[in-house]
């Protein structure tokens, strides 16, 4: 029987997919940084644990490890060190990262991954399941897309860590990818009226993962990301664009990042069950056509647990060859459609007048 790990379940998201994985019947090894936080979780649900730091030494506690699920952020932080330690230990490599420069640094890897026979798939949460697919099934609609916009509407709460993470990208504006290179867009400049499946609402382009991965996924070289965001606000976004070198201080993250230890717990069962997502993208091809597709899906954080023990199950049990992957490359557009609260794919058709 293959053996695997998720590594972070300390963290709200990590806990959460430690223990939906034994409610399903699935016997991960907990990892982390610190036994003595590791181990209540791993006695209440009988599971082995393994505390290591991610150093150069992290490859020989994965020798026996055919898997990895990272959880532990920040993922520009932590990542670089993990997939390291699974390269040298050959073992899969899988995260639920949205930070663009992880994606693009994990993808870089490819080579070096098919020569060792090792998946890296980045972005197996909410980050980047629903869009990269969404994504793929607008290339299927229209192969000759030059430009796809994808975004998301959702009630959900906020993680402490992703929170961390958020903070962590102060300063740094957005970003989009233009004639296939990514390219830096002050905050709030982007701006549009977007129906994500619920009503029209204004929204804002954003730095979200899928200006990265869905290029690899489809090709398409026009890519921006947008989520709903009130007029007043996007102007109170280029405002505090102004203050970015302020904001990407490391004194300015450390004091922001104590307070969220403070102040801030993830959504809990209830809230999650009543905020699911509304997951959107479009695309346009050189005659002007547009197809439009929506889905509704699980709330955020309840979509990460369901398509990375998903995608977790899948490669334990197929053979896939070694290389870099997005979720949507490795088991196509119908990914999001097979897991739980997901509906189905509604696609719309505008001809230019």
């Amino acid at each position: 029987m293959k053996k695997w790990m998720i590594y972070g379940t300390t963290g709200y998201t990590g806990e959460l997919i430690a223990r939906e994985a034994v409610n399903r019947g699935m016997s991960p090894v907990l990892g982390g940084r610190n036994a003595d936080k590791i181990r209540p979780l791993a006695e209440e649900l009988s599971l082995e644990f393994q505390a290591f730091p991610l150093d150069k030494h992290a490859a020989a506690q994965l020798e026996d490890i055919d898997l990895v699920l990272h959880c532990a952020g920040p993922f520009q932080v932590t990542s670089e060190p993990m997939i390291q330690a699974c390269l040298l230990a050959k073992t899969h490599y899988l995260d639920i990262t949205g930070e663009i420069s992880v994606f693009e640094w994990t993808h870089s890897l490819h080579a070096r991954a098919a020569e060792k026979e090792v998946i890296l798939c980045s972005g197996v949460g909410f980050d980047v399941i629903p869009t990269d697919c969404t994504a793929l099934k607008l290339k299927e609609e229209m192969p000759d897309a030059i430009e796809l916009a994808l975004g998301f509407d959702s009630d959900s709460g906020i993680s402490p860590g992703t929170f961390k993470t958020m903070i962590q990208g102060l300063g740094s504006g957005s970003m989009h990818r233009e004639d296939g290179i990514l390219k830096a867009v002050p905050i709030g400049r982007q701006h549009r009226t977007i129906d994500f499946g619920r009503g029209s609402r204004s929204a804002m382009g954003i730095p979200w993962g899928d200006v990265s991965t869905a290029f690899y996924t489809t090709g398409i070289p026009n890519i921006s990301a947008w989520i709903p965001m009130p007029k007043p606000q996007v102007y109170s976004a280029r405002l505090m664009g102004a203050a970015g070198p302020l904001l990407a201080t490391d004194w300015m993250k450390e004091k922001l990042e104590k307070q969220v230890e403070k102040r801030v717990k993830g959504p809990d069962s209830e809230v999650r069950a009543n905020s699911p997502a509304y997951i959107w993208g479009e695309a346009k091809n050189q005659e002007g056509v547009i197809k439009v597709a929506r889905i509704r899906t699980a709330n955020v954080y309840d979509l990460t647990v369901y398509g990375s023990l998903e995608i977790v199950r899948r490669l334990l049990i197929e053979k896939v060859e070694g290389g870099y992957y997005t979720p949507a490359g490795l088991f196509g557009s119908v990914l999001v459609e097979s897991l739980p609260d997901s509906g189905t794919f509604e696609i719309d058709t505008f001809y230019p007048r």
